[in-house]
Order: C-alpha cells, then structure tokens, then sequence
C-alpha cells in the first residue's frame, strides 16, 4: 500500500490555503473605480435634489401668490376676471382690461413674430451664402441682449409717431365709415396703444424664435436634405416635409418659448401701452393696460388691503395663462406624435 503524504498547511494546493480563500473572495474595487461610484452618487443626489427644488419653488410661489391674492379671491371669485372696473378710491376691481391687454398684445406679437422668426431660420439655413450667415445670426442674436427699457423708449419716443402718422391716420381715413374695419382702427393718433406694444413685443421675441428654430433646422441629418435635394424637391418642399416634421418639438419649444417672453415682458409694455384701465372700444390703436404694466405701475403705491390683493390676483391670472399656454402645446405635440406615419 502506497503511503500518503501529509499536507502541509504551506502547501498552495492544500484546502485550507490563505490563496484559495484570497481567489474566492471578491477583489478589492481599485481607487479610482471608488471615487467614480461615489462622484455618480453624489452627481444623481444633486440632481435629484434640484428637481424637488424645482418643484418646492414652484409649488412656493403659487401658495403665496393665493395666500395674498386671499381677500380679491373671497370678495370677487371668478367674476374678477369678467369685471371691467378698475377704481383704487373706491376699491373696486376687475381684471378683464388688463387680461384682455395682455392677451391682445400677445398674440398681435406671436402673429408677426412667428413668420418672420421662420424666415430668418429658413434662410440662415438654407439659402443664405457662406460669407453672410454667421454676421446675420450674429447680428439676430444681439437684437435679444438689447435690453427692454430701451426698445420701449424707442417705440414711444421713435416707433410710436411713426405709427401714427404712417399707419393709423392713413388707414382711418381708408376705412372711414365702414362698420367693422373703422372701429379697428379707431382712437386719437398719439402712436401707443395695443398695436404698437405688440409691434414691439414682436421685435422682442423674434431673435428667441429665430434662434432656436435655426438651430433645430441645423440638427436635421444631411442625410435627409440631399435625398429630398436628389429625388427633385424644392427647397420649400424639402423644409415643410422633411425639416419641420423632423424638428416640430424644437420649433413649437421655440414659439412657447417667445410666448413666454411676450407674456412676462413689463417695462416695454408699460411704455407703449398706454397704461388706461378703460376698455373704450375694440380698436387695436385704443391704450389699454396689461397683467405686468399694471403690476409695475401700482403695486408700489398699492396700500394693504383689496388693491394689493386684487394685484396679487393679476399675477395669479398671468400665472395660469401661462400654464394654460404650456399645457395646450404640449396637448399639441402629443396629437402631432400621434398622427405620425398616418399619411
């Protein structure tokens, strides 16, 4: 019979060896492998930390903007917003003028905005040459660091007389007598008024709206362009069914965007407006108010009680606006993804 050897407990083949034991055991993670868990870590901390932040703030603001907006909301409820009186000595309120300034303003701004926005992109992208598109881009975004105190002294001091001159008196005396035309066009010729703070408002929010659909147009593929170019699409062609079905949530990004702007905008507002919480007419040449000219001229002087809280209640009206903006866009991308590939 063979004899068997003892094992010695130095033997590196033996059961109870400390390398066995060393290779069944998990390795150790090296530094740098440590500190990148712990950077990923920290990094998806922080950012989970600023969306609540996010959230904490807005959810902030609106609970002081109703715990303020409190005594209008009890003394007037909804029909605030379909009063049209305005009268701080008597304290009565009514916030129908300067929603429906706001809102005139507005969308006289994004009906001149959007087009012009579009053809600015458009030919930066596809038609201008070489040598002029980075001067004219650059050029386009200078136009929304000028700051908006200025574009208002210059629609009131410059844009406003113009208007009034060559724009409002001659189209008053055009449509003199007629029933619906006249009335659009009626008012005293002193240059401010709905149609002027919309002209302005407009100026304003084109570079945001021209910059970003330039820059959504330019992330379409190559690709794409050169088979719509080679199969013998025009360059409007190539734009309407390739570019802008492509790029629809930046350009609707973009125009919610100028939206916004025009909104939010006060001191250029405050300037050419007119600043008259009286709705005389439906003329586009009549001074009206607005939610922020409103807000900038009279919250100062506003004494605590149902004036201050009748203010309060403006913001809170111009807070839902603008949810109620975003949220119909979004509604309206949602349909448009919807309706993809159905044609």
């Amino acid at each position: 019979m063979a004899a068997t050897l003892p094992v010695s407990s130095s033997d590196p083949l033996g059961p109870n060896d400390s390398a066995t034991r060393v290779a069944r055991s998990p390795a150790p993670l090296p530094a740098s492998s440590r500190r990148s868990n712990l950077a990923d870590t920290l990094f998806a901390w922080a950012a989970r930390a600023s969306a609540v932040i996010t959230l904490a703030l807005l959810a902030g603001i609106i609970g002081s903007l109703v715990v303020g907006a409190m005594p209008a909301l009890r003394e007037y409820g909804l029909s605030f917003l379909w009063r049209s009186e305005w009268d701080p000595v008597q304290e009565k309120f009514g916030g129908l003028v300067m929603i429906y300034g706001t809102l005139m303003t507005s969308f006289i701004a994004l009906a001149i905005a959007v087009p012009v926005s579009f053809g600015i992109a458009l030919f930066l992208t596809e038609l201008s040459p070489a040598w002029l598109k980075r001067p004219l881009g650059i050029a386009v975004e200078l136009l929304a660091a000028v700051p908006s105190i200025v574009y208002g002294m210059w629609g009131l001091l410059v844009f406003g007389p113009i208007l009034a001159t060559y724009v409002q008196a001659p189209l008053q005396s055009l449509f003199a007598g007629v029933p619906i035309l006249g009335a659009l066009v009626a008012g005293p010729p002193v240059g401010i008024g709905i149609l002027s703070a919309g002209i302005i408002l407009a100026i304003m929010i084109i570079p945001f709206i021209a910059a970003v659909m330039r820059d959504v147009f330019e992330v379409t593929p190559p690709m794409l362009r050169e088979s719509a170019y080679a199969l013998g699409s025009t360059t409007w062609e190539v734009v309407s069914k390739v570019v802008l079905p492509f790029t629809k949530t930046g350009v609707i990004g973009g125009i919610m965007l100028g939206l916004g702007r025009a909104l939010g905008e006060t001191m250029a507002v405050t300037f050419v407006i007119g600043n008259m919480n009286q709705l005389n007419s439906v003329s586009v040449f009549e001074a009206a108010n607005s939610i922020t000219s409103a807000l900038a001229n009279e919250f100062a002087e506003a004494g605590e009680g149902l004036h201050q809280a009748s203010l309060i209640y403006l913001g809170l009206v111009l807070f839902f606006i603008t949810f109620v903006v975003l949220s119909f866009s979004k509604l309206m991308l949602a349909q448009l993804k919807k309706g993809e590939g159905r044609t």
